[in-house]
C-alpha cells in the first residue's frame, strides 16, 4: 500500500512538473514569436497606465459576473459563489495553455475538490453545458452588432456566430421537447442526456437571471477591449472590440492542438489587422489582452478559493459548536 501511494504522489508530481514545463514553453514561444514582429519589448510599454488599469478592472469584473451565472444554472444544491468563481478563474487561467478544451476537466476537478455541497459529475457536467447555451444567448446582442458595424470580409464567420446563437435560443424555447428531434430517439442514453439539458435550460426565472449576469459579464470584457485599445493608441472603437469579442469566443471552441494563448494571440492579431489596425498595435493588444485576461483569471481564482476555504472553516466551526 505504501509503495502504491509513493508511486502515485511520484506520477502526480511529474505531471504537474510536465505540465509547468509545457504551459513554460508554450507562453514563451508566442512572446518570442511576437517579439519578432513587433519593435516593442513590452506589451504595454508605450501604453496609458490608468486605462490599463480601468481595463482590467472591467476583465476581472466579468469572471465575477460569469461565476455568478454559472452558479444560478444548477438545479437544486448550489455551490456557493466563491467556488463558482474559483472554477471559472482556474479553467480561464489553464486554458490558456491546455489543448483540447481540457479547461473544462479543471473547471470540474476545481469545483469538486472545493469544500461546500457535494455534486456529482454529471450534474456539473449539466451546468457546463447549460453555461455555453445561456452564454451563447447572451452574446446574441453583441453580435448582432458587430456583424452591423464590420466590414464584409468578416461578416460570415460573424454570421457563423449569429446562427450559432439563434441555435441555441431554439434549444432553450424547446427546453424538455428537445428528446422530440429525429436524432435524439436513436439512443436511450442521448435521450436522457437531451431530457435533462432540456429540463435545466428550459426558460424559467433562473436562467433568465443568469442570461443577465453572463450578458453583463461580455458587455464588461468587451468594455475592456475598448479602453485596452484606445490605452494602446489603436483608438476608441467599441466596434472593433465586438468583433474581436465575438469571433474569440468562436474559435475557443475549437478543440487546437496548440496552447489557447497561441491562437487567441494569432485569432485577435488577424481581426485587428483585417480591420485596419496597425500591426504592432495589433500584436501589442493581442498580447497585452491575453495577459490580463490571464492575470484577471488567476486572481478570480485565488479570491474564489480563499473564500470557498473561509466559508467551509467557518460551517465547520459552527457545525462543532454545541446546542445551548
Amino acid at each position: 500500500m505504501t509503495v502504491m501511494r509513493t508511486g502515485s504522489r511520484a506520477w502526480r508530481r511529474v505531471r504537474v512538473a510536465a505540465g509547468v514545463a509545457f504551459s513554460v514553453v508554450v507562453v514563451a514561444a508566442c512572446f518570442l514569436t511576437a517579439r519578432r514582429l513587433t519593435t516593442a519589448g513590452w506589451p504595454l510599454e508605450r501604453a496609458n497606465l490608468p486605462l490599463v488599469l480601468t481595463a482590467s478592472t472591467a476583465y476581472l469584473s466579468s469572471f465575477f459576473l460569469r461565476a455568478l451565472g454559472w452558479q444560478r444554472l444548477f438545479p437544486e444544491a448550489r455551490p456557493d459563489r466563491s467556488r463558482c468563481l474559483a472554477a471559472c478563474g482556474a479553467a480561464a487561467a489553464s486554458g490558456v495553455v491546455l489543448p483540447f478544451r481540457l479547461d473544462y476537466v479543471v473547471k470540474v476537478w476545481t469545483l469538486r475538490k472545493l469544500g461546500g455541497v457535494r455534486l456529482g459529475l454529471d450534474t456539473v457536467g449539466i451546468s457546463i453545458v447549460s453555461l455555453g447555451m445561456i452564454d451563447a444567448v447572451a452574446m446574441l446582442p453583441l453580435a448582432v452588432c458587430a456583424l452591423a458595424t464590420s466590414d464584409a470580409v468578416f461578416r460570415a464567420p460573424l454570421v457563423v456566430v449569429l446562427l450559432f446563437c439563434l441555435g441555441c435560443i431554439t434549444a432553450l424555447a424547446l427546453g424538455p421537447r428537445l428528446v422530440l428531434l429525429p436524432f435524439v430517439e436513436r439512443s436511450n442514453r442521448v435521450r436522457g442526456a437531451f431530457r435533462r439539458v432540456g429540463e435545466q435550460v428550459s426558460v424559467s426565472r433562473s436562467t433568465f437571471i443568469a442570461g443577465v449576469f453572463l450578458f453583463g459579464c461580455w458587455t464588461t470584457r468587451a468594455f475592456g477591449c475598448t479602453l485596452l485599445l484606445s490605452a494602446l493608441g489603436a483608438g476608441f472603437s467599441p466596434s472593433f472590440a465586438l468583433v474581436v469579442i465575438c469571433l474569440s469566443a468562436a474559435t475557443s471552441i475549437l478543440p487546437i492542438t496548440a496552447g489557447g494563448v497561441i491562437v487567441n494571440v494569432g485569432t485577435t492579431s488577424v481581426v485587428l489587422l483585417g480591420l485596419g489596425v496597425s500591426r504592432e498595435a495589433a500584436i501589442n493588444f493581442s498580447l497585452a489582452s491575453g495577459m490580463l485576461l490571464t492575470f484577471s483569471a488567476l486572481a478570480a481564482a485565488v479570491v474564489g478559493a480563499v473564500g470557498s476555504t473561509l466559508l467551509t472553516m467557518q460551517r465547520r466551526r459552527l457545525a462543532h459548536v454545541a446546542p445551548v
